[in-house]
C-alpha cells in the first residue's frame, strides 16, 4: 500500500523497515521481542538517517513497518522537513489475516502478530493518527492515505 502511494508522487522513495531489520545478518533478535530494544533503537537511527537524507534531496519518503509512538521520539527529534504519522489500524483478526498473506519473508506467527496489534489498540494521545481500514481494499486505502497527507491532519 504505502509503495503505491509513493509510486503516485513526482519524487518519492518507500522504505521498508523489514529491510532493514534484516540487514542485520548475525545476532539479529526478533524485534518484537523485550530483549532486542537496543538492536530496536539502532536500527529506528538508522531508517530516519535514511528517511531524513532523502527527503532532504527533495524526495517524499515514505516509511512502512511498524513504528509504535513509543519510537516516534527518533523523528522527532531529527527534526526534518515536515512528517506525518499514520497508523492503519484494521480489526485484529483483520490485521492478523493480511499480514499472514504476505508471505515467507514477513512475521506471519499470529501470537507475535497479536502482541503487535494490541500494542496499538489504545495509542493514548497518538490516537487520532489511527486509521480502521477494516472494510477498505487497497483502492480505498490508499484513496484514505492520500486524503490523509493532504489533510495535514497527521502531522507530527
Amino acid at each position: 500500500m504505502s509503495r503505491a502511494f509513493a509510486a503516485a508522487c513526482p519524487r518519492a522513495v518507500h522504505l521498508l523497515t523489514d529491510d532493514f531489520w534484516r540487514s542485520i545478518v548475525s545476532g539479529a533478535i526478533p524485534p518484537y521481542l523485550p530483549e532486542s530494544d537496543s538492536q530496536n533503537r539502532v536500527v529506528m537511527r538508522v531508517i530516519v538517517k535514511a528517511a531524513t537524507t532523502f527527503a532532504a534531496g527533495g524526495y517524499t519518503t515514505i516509511v512502512d513497518g511498524v513504528i509504535g509512538p513509543w519510537m516516534l521520539y527518533h523523528f522527532l527529534l531529527a527534526r526534518g522537513p515536515r512528517m506525518h504519522y499514520l497508523v492503519l489500524r484494521p480489526a485484529r483478526d483483520e490485521t492478523i489475516r493480511r499480514a499472514q498473506a504476505r508471505g515467507t519473508n514477513a512475521l506471519t506467527a499470529a501470537g507475535p502478530l497479536g502482541a503487535m496489534w494490541d500494542q496499538f489498540a489504545a495509542l493514548g494521545a497518538w490516537e487520532r493518527h489511527a486509521i480502521d481500514t477494516t472494510h477498505q481494499d487497497r483502492a480505498a486505502t490508499l484513496t484514505t492515505l492520500q486524503a490523509a497527507v493532504a489533510s495535514d491532519k497527521y502531522l507530527l
